[in-house]
């Protein structure tokens, strides 16, 4: 065993390597599809978008040492592979492919002597990650109201705070714009965004972002094709959020927009699955997932009951059969920790429950008055709680608290303007 615990980088038992005026790290994180590697030397590399072929030096003397980290805890999804540059890797000459694909790892590899050649002194996986504090607060925002005395359609910009007891506090005055079946998504783990959505002039992919004190922003210019009733979900262990599906010009499509953990919104790539409207999506499982489920679509000019897992990285699955029934117009929130669920909607819609691994559960019978265009949201940790809509010209304001069970009560009075097709989302991490 040579140098001492304190100076070594994994302080395990066995063979340890000294790095005391041995190794120092690169201090730029590697993102290519390439890397060239000296001895003495670690590395981070970040597989977020891609692979990443590491070559080795051509020519090496024993106890050279070279240490692999995997940045972002991503190469499960794009791999690192060594290219051992002529010299054996584990006494197999370079010709053979060496692959590592374990989401977390750091290799250790040191060089041997000619006959074995490099040879890793530890590939540890590093297991334990590092928890994202739970939504406290959340807000609703938008909306719109039919008004049958007036035969008129009214439009709102104004918003709601819901605190970490699950008490909606009154209107707040409007500073975005006035719209409609918006979508809305957790982004940077303690901040909100809306964007998307509709207003009395047509179609539009303005943005909202809400600071973590609820402060809602003016409009900004948003990127990606405007559209309306869509939906968001948070994703991955970064605070990224990705918006997806809606309908544009009269059809439904399958677009998506990623959301960075600093509320910059990606533009449109292809998305995968049954091109649809008015659904929901929420986040579940330990390790950053989100689904979408349920929807209209009339391309398809059907209800559906499909659903699209998204995985941490923001990649959306393709239709998982449907579970429950097929039904529009519902809404979706996180709770418990690492589960979601499904309520309300056309036909007197159910609720389900979505699973840690995203298994949607069938269908539960769900008190409350039926409705849709509700919003639903992640409060308090691991509660939820709906509220607004409409069923047919009569609108509501009463919300359904959904305990970390995810057991919807009964009808409680609330506050705000009576409204539906509203969005919401949960912003702070401090009660």
């Amino acid at each position: 065993m040579s140098g001492t615990v304190v100076s070594n980088v994994f302080r395990t038992s066995g063979v340890i390597a000294a790095t005391a005026a041995g190794i120092s790290f690169e201090s730029t994180v590697t993102t290519g599809t390439t890397l060239s590697v000296e001895a003495g030397k670690g590395y981070f590399i970040n597989t977020t978008s891609n692979i990443c072929t590491v070559t080795l030096p051509s020519s090496a003397a024993t106890g050279d040492q070279i240490i692999l980290v995997d940045f972002a805890r991503t190469w499960g999804t794009y791999s690192v592979f060594i290219n051992s540059n002529g010299l054996n890797f584990q006494g197999q000459a370079d010709t053979y492919t060496v692959e590592y694909n374990t989401s977390g790892a750091t290799v250790n590899i040191i060089y041997s002597g000619a006959s074995k050649g490099w040879t890793p002194i530890s590939d540890d996986v590093v297991t334990d990650v590092g928890v994202a504090p739970p939504t406290q607060k959340a807000i609703f925002a938008f909306g719109n109201r039919y008004i049958p005395a007036g035969d008129q359609s009214v439009t709102y910009g104004m918003s709601n705070l819901v605190n970490s007891s699950g008490v909606v506090a009154a209107d707040v005055s409007a500073v975005g714009g006035i719209s409609t079946q918006r979508a809305a998504a957790t982004y940077g783990f303690d901040r909100a965004i809306f964007a998307f959505g509709n207003n009395p002039s047509g179609q539009i992919n303005t943005i909202n972002l809400i600071s973590n004190q609820g402060v809602v922003a003016s409009d900004s210019s948003g990127t990606g094709s405007a559209r309306l009733s869509l939906a968001a979900t948070t994703y991955g262990t970064s605070g990224t959020a990705v918006f997806a599906y809606g309908i544009q010009s009269g059809t439904s499509v399958n677009k998506k927009n990623l959301v960075s953990n600093t509320g910059s919104v990606a533009s449109d790539s292809g998305g995968v699955g049954t091109a649809r409207h008015d659904f929901g999506a929420a986040g579940f499982g330990s390790s950053g997932q989100g689904i979408f489920a349920f929807g209209y679509s009339n391309t398809a000019g059907s209800q559906q009951n499909v659903s699209n897992i998204v995985s941490n990285t923001g990649v959306i699955a393709s239709n998982q059969s449907g579970v429950g029934t097929a039904r529009s117009g519902l809404t979706a929130a996180a709770f418990g920790g690492d589960k979601c669920i499904f309520g309300f909607g056309s036909g007197g819609g159910p609720s389900n429950i979505v699973s840690n691994t995203g298994v949607v559960a069938s269908d539960v019978s769900r008190v409350g008055t039926d409705r849709i265009g509700s919003a639903g949201v992640n409060y308090g940790g691991t509660l939820a709680l709906f509220q607004f809509g409409a069923n047919g010209t009569t609108y509501y304001n009463m919300k359904n608290l959904v305990n970390s069970s995810g057991v919807i009560a009964s009808d409680a009075s609330s506050t705000g303007t009576i409204r539906a097709n509203l969005s919401g989302a949960g912003y702070s991490t401090s009660a």
